[in-house]
């Protein structure tokens, strides 16, 4: 079984962040998105990956070999940015004689019994019920069969939704060859939705030829392309064990309110921490109020308080620092 992993998107809906590093290196709980996504499959026997790159893939590439050097994986250049179909056929050679492939799209993380999936005779999407389907690649059930969850047609961002039920990302397909001619006769035949090839029409021309697709309902999802869905996603996952910090040192004249990942090397001085914080590797931070935030590796935070806020790799803030000698019945407002 392959893994195929596109991750050559740019960012655009988390810009500036995006502009000098790419979304699967973001950090959310204390790793990186794409570690979620590797280490998930690499726990159910996946060791065999296919890496799409574009933007910015020259650090997602040197993050994989570094960190995952006991890998089998390939790198494959996304050149035109044309949709997730296009990205998923710019590999084909690489997974086109596999049994089975796993798709898994990097800016997602889930919740879900990986091996319901892994273990399933038939192809799989991964779903979850959502408010508003209008956003998403949606499913359709057959109600005949309602208890066998056949899926009967998919449609990508419908205007008008026949079901809520979302794919999140996460594909398990057992008719590699069937995949490989829908990708291709889609693109061949310049058959586009909103200007792209999205990976759902090539599932929809598959099931018009005869595959059986089945779903599995994840039990969260996060779509990490948005701001306030990746500081959901890092509270949530550090209330939960094993991801925040445990043992941490004395940081001098601060408090540490958890749960928080706090990394290697850090300096933390005079400072509040917390919750729900994640500060990547060689931090500085001093003088500082910091809640329910995303640090970067080697970031200095000095005299500000920041709440709701995703800080990038390498960056510096200072804040202002005032001597005041104020009177009675006075009213002062900094927040202008």
């Amino acid at each position: 079984m392959k893994a195929i992993i596109p991750v050559a998107g740019a960012g655009t809906r988390l810009r500036p962040l995006t502009y000098t590093q790419p979304k699967p290196l973001i950090p959310v709980a204390g790793k990186p998105i794409i570690s979620f996504i590797i280490d998930s499959l690499v726990e159910v026997g996946v060791d065999d990956f296919v890496f799409v790159i574009g933007y910015l893939g020259e650090k997602i590439k040197a993050y994989v070999e570094q960190q995952y050097p006991q890998l089998k994986k390939a790198f494959v250049n996304q050149e035109m940015r044309l949709g997730s179909a296009h990205a998923i056929w710019t590999a084909r050679e690489h997974f086109k004689d596999a049994e089975e492939v796993i798709i898994f799209f990097g800016d997602t993380i889930i919740d879900v019994d990986f091996h319901k999936i892994i273990d399933s005779p038939h192809s799989t999407l991964g779903v979850r019920k959502v408010h508003d389907p209008r956003e998403y690649g949606v499913v359709e059930y057959d109600f005949e069969e309602e208890k066998s969850r056949k899926v009967v047609r998919v449609v990508e961002k419908p205007k008008i939704p026949k079901s809520n039920m979302a794919m999140v990302g996460f594909y398990k397909i057992k008719e590699v060859g069937l995949l490989v001619d829908a990708l291709t006769h889609n693109i061949n035949q310049n058959i586009r939705t909103k200007g792209e090839f999205p990976l759902t029409d090539a599932l929809m021309r598959m099931i018009e030829n005869g595959v059986e697709f089945k779903t599995v309902t994840v039990d969260n999802w996060y779509n990490c392309g948005k701001k306030d869905v990746l500081l959901e996603a890092n509270s949530i996952l550090l209330n939960k064990k094993g991801y925040a910090s445990e043992d941490l040192p004395q940081y001098q004249n601060s408090i540490i309110i958890p749960p928080v990942s706090i990394g290697r090397n850090c300096r933390i001085e005079n400072s509040i921490i917390g919750p729900h914080v994640t500060i990547g590797n060689n931090a500085r931070i001093k003088n500082a109020i910091l809640k329910d935030s995303i640090i970067g590796n080697y970031a200095s935070i000095h005299e500000v308080v920041l709440l709701k806020s995703v800080i990038g790799n390498d960056t510096a803030i200072t804040g202002l620092r005032q001597s005041l000698n104020i009177g009675d019945n006075t009213e002062i407002d900094f927040s202008l």
